[in-house]
């Protein structure tokens, strides 16, 4: 994607330029949905696990089978598939895609953009807890079947559950485009499988089919009183891979999203549930695995081998993103900079980020070789879902109440009804905090406080550099009193602080003794909208003569900057032309120092001064040409 105004998505599906929309569905379904599509394979199982102390007699199967189909129409379709897609940050979705919007509905500065910023950025860390989860209780869930094939290959399902995350996670770096379109007809022929084996043990039973009654799931609260609402830490496995659908949605649009699930993945689900839900009515001993038990035995195997596929492509929609809101962080200051790949020159927002990809196979790995069985995983998945559900509902009823006057009558008590829905899962969740669910909660606990501790460490960097700084204003007259020798060409002093003197301009002064004939000091802003309008992208102002220049170069923050390339493009704006050869880059890498009585107690300061010290350079972030930059030191102490 370039990093222009151009870049602006105004062509195709939603920047997809000549990927038509039938292409983008079957993407969609291949990356996005796997996530979701492989609840099946655990859910109803879980629900008849002696955690929750339930028999699989007649009304408590339709109970649990209504639970499970009203959960998927209230929160996945009503809330993610037609309304919050509607909150996109221009194409882009996510938790911190609408943390961007919600903040810019309350203005920048204000007490309560900050609360809806750490608010946001919990959700995040919740996010990357469940893009640990999934990856390994899917692919365990599927390989698991062999167990029910032959029950003495038991001892090779984590080994080969880990040889297959392993393999997804070399894959990456390919890109989700070429991914999906391998994955695309394996995820089609998987919910064509779980529709048919469905409507096969449907047709076994029909009586299965009155589970869409709402009365079947308000008779088992009634039934099981007040401890029924556990029963959710169950239900709510049906529904994982919600926030996926939306944060995915800069990767293949809305509309492919929501036809894929409205048109397939729905009813595919729906089918399946119910088919398990008709197998247990007839023969409630297959509790022990409902999915696995109800295929034909002729299609035991071959289903394994699809199952497992299904559950790499679970992981994908997760990965995919994991990528997504970790460009988004990136940019708009809350992780430290790493290298970002694009994978694709069609597709706009498709990306691959090494470091994020490499923690998550070492994370999901260690998480298959802990805990080692689906079931025991699944007492750790839910509470990070329900966290980051409840969170973005709390963000769109903002988004709402500010910028959709027409809807928000009918949008904020929906919000409501949401926002009661994934407090009862939460609940329902955090009674298993010692069985497992403390290790999500942990694990979004120490992604918050890195990503807290980067940005307040930011904080303190540069205003520890505008306190020992120097203003421009005076400093530039006082210089040109008595000036040093100028050279031909142009230079560009890279500052985050407009107004204060560049520590690399001191420190070209002070050891190389010359000026150049131009100068500008250049800052990047990270704007809280996906790209940059054209008018908005460069500003240059001429400032104290004698060729100095301030400018302020705008980006979205889903755009990979490209300054050199911006600044060609400034047609002389300004008075000044930047030749690409004739232009000189200077920036200061500055060396954090973490001390006592300051800003953040010392080991946060130590664990800024590791992350800044190991981040990716600003200019590489920024594509500035090695051979046209010199780069000067400087200690700063927080």
């Amino acid at each position: 994607m370039a990093s222009t105004a151009s870049s602006t998505p105004s062509h195709g599906h939603n920047g997809h330029g000549s990927v038509g929309l039938a292409g983008l569905v079957v993407g969609a379904i291949g990356v996005v949905f796997g996530d979701i599509g492989t609840s099946p394979l655990y859910t109803l199982k879980e629900a008849f696990t002696p955690h929750y102390g339930l028999v699989a007699n007649h009304d408590t199967v339709l109970g649990i089978l209504s639970l499970i189909f009203w959960a998927l129409m209230i929160v996945v379709t009503l809330k993610y598939v037609t309304i919050i897609m509607r909150a996109d940050n221009e194409g882009e979705g996510g938790i911190m895609a609408l943390m961007a919007l919600a903040q810019r509905t309350l203005g920048k500065g204000s007490r309560s953009a900050y609360a809806v910023g750490i608010l946001g950025i919990f959700g995040a860390s919740l996010f990357f807890g469940d893009g640990v989860i999934t990856p390994a209780i899917t692919t365990l869930s599927a390989i698991e079947g062999l167990e029910v094939a032959a029950p003495k290959l038991h001892a090779y399902v984590v080994p080969l559950t880990v040889l297959v995350l392993m393999a997804l996670f070399a894959t990456q770096r390919f890109g989700t485009h070429k991914v999906g379109k391998v994955f695309g007809p394996i995820t089609l022929l998987w919910f064509a499988a779980l529709a048919a084996i469905g409507l096969h043990n449907i047709g076994q039973s029909p009586e299965v089919l009155k589970a869409f009654n709402p009365l079947w799931g308000a008779r088992f609260f009634i039934e099981h009183g007040w401890h029924g609402i556990f029963i959710l830490g169950a239900v709510v496995l049906a529904v994982t891979g919600g926030e996926a659908l939306y944060a995915d949605m800069g990767h293949f649009g809305a509309k492919p999203i929501r036809y894929g699930w409205y048109f397939f993945v729905l009813p595919a689900l729906m089918l399946n549930y119910l088919g398990q839900g008709a197998l247990l009515l007839d023969n409630p001993a297959a509790a022990k695995n409902p999915f696995y038990l109800g295929i034909p035995q002729w299609a035991l195997y071959p289903m394994i081998v699809l199952a497992t596929a299904a559950a790499v492509i679970a992981s994908q929609a997760v990965i995919t993103g994991a990528y997504s809101v970790a460009r988004q962080a990136m940019q708009l200051g809350y992780i430290p900079r790493m290298q970002i790949k694009h994978t694709s020159k069609e597709t706009i927002g498709q990306i691959y980020i090494p470091a994020i990809n490499w923690t998550l196979m070492l994370a999901v790995i260690t998480l298959v070789l802990t805990f080692r069985t689906s079931t025991a995983l699944a007492s750790a998945y839910g509470v990070s879902v329900s966290g980051t559900m409840l969170i973005d509902t709390l963000l769109l009823a903002l988004v709402a109440r500010a910028t959709w006057p027409r809807h928000r009558t009918w949008v904020l008590p929906l919000c409501v009804l949401f926002a009661v829905i994934e407090l009862a899962f939460l609940v329902a969740n955090g009674v298993k905090f010692l069985d497992g669910a403390w290790f999500p909660v942990v694990l979004g606990l120490l992604v918050f406080t890195v990503l807290r501790t980067w940005r307040r460490g930011r904080e303190l960097l540069h205003a520890e550099i505008r306190k020992e700084g120097i203003q421009l204003d005076t400093f530039l007259p006082g210089l040109m009193l008595a000036p040093p020798v100028r050279v031909p060409g142009t230079a560009v002093f890279m500052t985050a602080q407009t107004g204060v003197v560049p520590h690399a301009l001191l420190h070209n002064l002070k050891h190389n003794k010359v000026l150049h004939e131009r100068n500008a000091f250049l800052t990047v802003e990270t704007l809280n909208v996906p790209y940059a309008a054209r008018d908005r992208r460069l500003k240059i102002d001429s400032i104290g003569g004698e060729d100095f220049y301030r400018v302020v170069i705008r980006f979205g923050f889903m755009e990979t900057p490209d300054v050199p390339l911006a600044l060609m493009r400034s047609c002389d704006q300004g008075g000044i032309h930047f030749d690409p050869m004739d232009t000189t880059y200077f920036a200061s890498r500055e060396t954090v120092i973490a001390s006592r009585h300051r800003g953040m107690p010392v080991w946060r300061d130590k664990l800024f001064a590791v992350m800044h010290r190991n981040a990716a350079p600003a200019t590489g972030f920024f594509r500035i040409p090695s051979n046209r930059l010199v780069e000067l030191g400087a200690q700063v102490e927080i």
